[in-house]
């Protein structure tokens, strides 16, 4: 597992799927093997647009389906700017909890798939991207869990169709897994250390 140049490895899925806790196992097992690991999020919280995605999620404000997925677009355009492409050219591995398939699961519910991908075709394509697959059921028996206040996409008609659009989009790019998030979290976690290995060789 010799870092040879930058690599980005994505983790997506629904809320509650369980892609922030894979995504900080696999930072402190690469950074315990000696890697340069940059965790990162999006939507970012450094951005404007972040600003505005984080209101109209909370129910604080308005958005059209569109408008939306424009500040999501906005937000990623900063993120990988200022952070993503940085550390790509310095050979960093960047660990993103959500990237642009976040736009074609969530979107694709209000917005045409085809319009979502060319807003995103700037953008660089991961070595890696993470698909934890999970039923929406337990995804929203694990939010509720969490005693926080629900989001604008956390019901089951929204999760379902999230996780169905994770799968449509899937086969349409290289190097996207879809992993099986309703396991125990180690077992996750291990076959997803088998996967990065292959890309890190």
């Amino acid at each position: 597992m010799e870092n040879k140049k930058g690599k980005l490895i994505v983790f997506e899925g629904p809320d509650g799927s369980g892609q922030s806790t894979q995504a900080e196992l696999l930072k402190k097992y690469l950074e315990e093997k000696g890697f340069q690991i940059i965790l990162t999020k999006e939507p970012t919280r450094e951005s404007p647009a972040s600003q505005k995605i984080s209101a109209i999620l909370n129910h604080k404000t308005k958005a059209t389906p569109e408008e939306l997925q424009k500040l999501f677009i906005e937000d990623r355009e900063h993120h990988v700017e200022k952070l993503i492409l940085p550390a790509l050219v310095e050979s960093r591995i960047i660990i993103c909890d959500r990237y642009f398939f976040s736009n074609f699961a969530f979107g694709a519910i209000d917005c045409a798939l085809d319009w979502l991908i060319s807003l995103n075709q700037n953008f660089p394509i991961p070595d890696l991207t993470l698909i934890l697959d999970v039923s929406p059921e337990v995804c929203l028996e694990r939010i509720t869990s969490r005693g926080r206040p629900v989001q604008f996409f956390e019901n089951l008609e929204k999760l379902g169709k999230v996780m169905e659009n994770y799968k449509k989009v899937a086969p349409m790019f290289s190097n996207v897994y879809l992993v099986n998030g309703e396991r125990p979290i180690e077992t996750i976690h291990q076959e997803i250390l088998e996967i990065v290995k292959k890309v890190l060789e």
